[in-house]
């Protein structure tokens, strides 16, 4: 549903009441075909986004999927074939590949971020920093290349942050134990700035502790600290803050759990996509 709605707007964004050229020089009834080429190496994400859009403007429209999502696809490589009216295909071409692009930037950057992290405990997380009204898409990318969601939003997860700290006048310890009290049984992390806060964190009961812009040498302590006390055994520890494709397999091999980067949705490239219209 959302991604039909988004389909309407984007589509009504880039065509409002009509495409002059499309109208003036192309048929609204003869067939054409596409082809839609990853013009880079890259990871796949979103090729069903082509189908959504382009049944919008013609209901007889078809799209043949010779990959699928996750795949990882060499340069040259045609994934779709699409099949519509003249007007059609050429007017959904834009909308069709402004998504596809960013979702394939964003699941190849993922993979590339995720394989620097083979053979440790590391995963890979997204974060809240997505595009308005995209955060499904993108964070279904963040999956397609092997990472994993963090919380979806605010209604999920708890997350207590510094921001929640210094406007309740609460410490860490009290933080966690109130939402404990109201919300025995919610998924919850506290982010520390230092060593000692992420022990209080793991002795309060937060499920997964954010070491936020901890040095490499503050991360290993805290490691350690964690996996010298059985009490702590199930509590998870997440870096955040800093990381990029120069650093990241250096901190997955601390021993942390998970590894949450903005990067993945608010700063992948556009992956370099085509879509041509087959000459007849």
């Amino acid at each position: 549903m959302l991604a039909r709605q988004l389909a309407k707007v984007a589509l009504q964004e880039d065509i409002g009441p009509g495409d002059i050229t499309g109208q003036s020089l192309l048929s609204a009834s003869a067939p054409a075909t596409a082809s839609i080429k990853f013009k880079q190496d890259g990871v796949l994400a979103g090729i069903q986004w082509a189908q959504l859009v382009l049944s919008e403007l013609d209901p007889g429209a078809g799209v043949e999927l010779l990959a699928q999502d996750g795949d990882r696809i060499r340069e040259g490589t045609v994934v779709a074939r699409a099949r519509s009216t003249q007007q059609a295909l050429v007017a959904a071409e834009r909308t069709i590949l402004n998504l596809l692009q960013r979702l394939c930037g964003i699941a190849t950057l993922t993979a590339r971020m995720a394989e620097l992290c083979t053979g440790t405990r590391a995963m890979v997380l997204d974060t809240r920093k997505t595009t308005p009204g995209l955060r499904a898409f993108e964070k279904y990318a963040v999956r397609c290349g092997g990472g994993v969601n963090h919380r979806m939003g605010l209604y999920d997860e708890a997350m207590i942050k510094d921001n929640h700290l210094y406007i309740s006048g609460l410490d860490l310890k009290e933080a966690v134990a109130r939402i404990r009290r109201q919300k025995p049984d919610v998924y919850l992390t506290a982010e520390a700035e230092s060593v000692e806060q992420a022990r209080l964190a793991m002795e309060a009961g937060a499920n997964v502790v954010m070491l936020d812009d901890f040095s490499m040498d503050e991360i290993r302590q805290a490691v350690e600290m964690r996996n010298q006390e059985k009490r702590f055994a199930r509590v998870q520890l997440e870096i955040s803050g800093g990381v990029n494709l120069s650093n990241i397999e250096q901190y997955a091999q601390t021993g942390v759990e998970r590894i949450s980067v903005g990067a993945l949705t608010h700063s992948a490239a556009a992956l370099d996509i085509s879509m041509k219209v087959d000459r007849p």
